[in-house]
């Protein structure tokens, strides 16, 4: 391989750690702490937060403008309701005003409504953004950033016993799957923000809660599985229902859910909202009513399965989903019977979608009428909400918010201590040769880092030890090239000889230390947890890392050195001219 090619490789590989590296550094060094503290709320918290904000700005711009409304308006206090009146005025392709007043913003505006929905968007759009980047940061460890972690354990031998069999090894992922996906679509409910949740060996699952967590909400999550339910829709006297609303909007009472009314709701039957997704992912009520059967017609739990697919005649999103025989029979049954009648899916009391009934349908159903997005929220809510296994918490430890920031700062210490030490050492012992080996360090931590942030990898204090671990073995290899190259020199050696017999006689010694501690690593992160697999997750990544600086980066140092900058000598000793 030539010098260019190794070259462009090393640049290649510089820039994509840097890439994937660039998110955690603007997340924690450039993201001011209050846009922090936005960005990991909850998503029912942003959209409190942005409504709020959209109506505190337009009650103050209503105000000024009330009380003359010609001064202008303060950049930086109202730089969103600019923002969002410029674009209003580009949009009705109209002459900006030439600055900016209470009355010039809300001219750009054909409505109240008009103004807080493009005010409340650009709010919603940059907090979700700063939680998307969030999201793309290396995630630091309950050791760093304090909150709670839990172990919780999924009951697959009582699975086994309602479906009669010994369950698969495939039956057994899916299960721990829809159990994962289960928890994840009920994180925001609980205000919990942004939980770490991943499968802990064959039946466990664990959780990472970071910041302030109660411990309540562990066990809110895990008792709120859903309960999912099909119920047959009176439609006569849901639109009986929707005609009263008409002239008595507030005809509902909302805590009993009936209306004064008793002749519009028949015996047996009970009022529902009728929820969709609003544009944070949360259910958002439509302002819509249906009246269903009181007893519903099927249980969710005899689904096994749901998916989304597309029509392949009319190219309309569709949601499937399959029913166990029993369900199967039911269903059959109960479409069989309310043929081209409305039948609706019930979550936790909320009617999350309404299909009518084109025909009788036994075990494989499906449902048609939705948006992309409506079919594949169904399908989750299909899927995770009637969660057959059962799951219980094993255990739950809470670290607190002092602890981690002691932690961060003692590791953060550690590192830089570490680095400085050997790099002064290098360049003390190795003379100009020890610069070869600072840069290669710099790149082997880019590296590491990047990998860490790439793989969505989260950094605790075990990882840190890992880490300054490989920087340790990374010097180590660079030692025993500069020994070498050292005695080649003594021989009588000229640079480039010197600098090609170094490297090759020290390859395979490096490569067995690295092979073997790579082994060890890997052994250590299947079959251990928590922070052993943590360390050795971050051994793992940093033995190949330094593999690839010592003996292929720091090589092209050297060459650079050789035929760019034209250096004749290696200044690699005291004792070696």
């Amino acid at each position: 391989m030539s010098k260019i090619q190794r070259l462009l490789i090393v640049l290649l590989v510089i820039a994509v750690s840097f890439a994937f590296l660039w998110p955690t550094i603007s997340w924690y060094g450039f993201t001011p702490a209050a846009d922090k503290a936005l960005a990991v709320g909850s998503r029912e918290q942003i959209r409190d937060y942005s409504r709020a904000m959209a109506i505190t700005d337009l009650n103050a711009l209503k105000a000024q403008a009330v009380a003359g409304g010609e001064e202008k308006l303060d950049a930086q206090k109202f730089a969103v309701d600019v923002q969002a009146a410029s674009t209003a005025y580009k949009t009705a392709r109209k002459a900006q005003p030439a600055s900016w007043t209470s009355k010039s913003v809300l001219a750009a505006f054909v409505s109240e409504k008009a103004a807080y929905d493009a005010v409340e968007s650009i709010y919603r759009t940059r907090v979700l953004g700063l939680k998307a980047k969030q999201k793309k940061a290396v995630k630091l460890g309950l050791d760093l950033s304090g909150g709670m972690s839990a172990v919780i354990q999924a009951d697959l031998d009582a699975l086994s016993k309602k479906l009669g069999h010994t369950l698969s090894a495939a039956e057994k992922a899916d299960a721990m799957k829809r159990a994962i996906e289960s928890l994840n679509s009920r994180i925001d409910k609980f205000g919990l923000t942004e939980p770490t949740i991943r499968q802990q060996g064959d039946d466990q699952i664990y959780i990472e809660v970071p910041g302030a967590a109660d411990p309540e909400n562990i066990s809110s999550i895990l008792m709120g599985r859903g309960k999912l339910a099909f119920h047959i829709v009176d439609d006569a006297a849901t639109a009986k229902l929707a005609t009263y609303l008409e002239s008595n909007p507030l005809g509902v009472d909302e805590k009993t859910m009936t209306v004064a009314d008793k002749t519009i709701v028949p015996a047996g039957f009970v009022i529902r909202k009728f929820f969709k997704k609003d544009s944070y992912g949360l259910d958002e009520f439509t302002g819509k009513y249906m009246v269903l059967n009181e007893v519903p017609g099927l249980d969710g739990t005899h689904i096994t399965n749901a998916t989304t697919s597309t029509d392949s005649i009319t190219g309309q999103p569709e949601t499937l989903f399959q029913l166990d025989k029993d369900g199967g029979e039911i269903f059959y049954k109960m479409t069989g019977a309310h043929v081209k009648e409305t039948m609706a899916v019930v979550l936790d009391d909320k009617v999350k979608a309404g299909a009518t009934i084109s025909e009788a349908i036994r075990d494989s159903v499906r449902m048609t009428g939705f948006g992309a997005d409506e079919s594949a929220n169904l399908a989750l809510v299909l899927r995770t909400a009637a969660l057959p296994v059962e799951l219980s918490p094993v255990n739950t430890q809470a670290v607190g918010a002092s602890l981690g920031e002691d932690a961060v700062r003692a590791g953060v210490l550690a590192i830089t201590i570490g680095f400085g030490l050997v790099i002064l050492f290098m360049l003390g012992y190795y003379k100009a040769s020890g610069i070869n080996a600072a840069l290669a360090q710099v790149v082997n931590l880019i590296i590491m880092i990047g990998v860490l942030s790439a793989f969505g990898l989260t950094l605790s204090l075990a990882s840190i030890a890992g880490f300054v671990l490989t920087i340790g073995m990374s010097v180590d290899a660079n030692v025993l090239v500069f020994e070498r190259m050292k005695e080649e020199l003594r021989a009588g050696k000229g640079r480039v000889a010197a600098i090609r017999a170094g490297f090759d006689k020290a390859f395979w010694t490096i490569m067995d230390s690295n092979i073997t501690t790579l082994i060890a690593a890997l052994f250590l992160a299947q079959m251990g947890s928590g922070p052993i697999q943590g360390f050795a997750i971050s051994l793992s990544i940093g033995c190949i890392s330094s593999l690839f600086t010592a003996l292929f980066v720091s090589h092209l140092i050297f060459d650079f050195e050789t035929d760019v900058l034209k250096t004749k000598h290696v200044s690699i000793s005291w004792r070696v001219k």
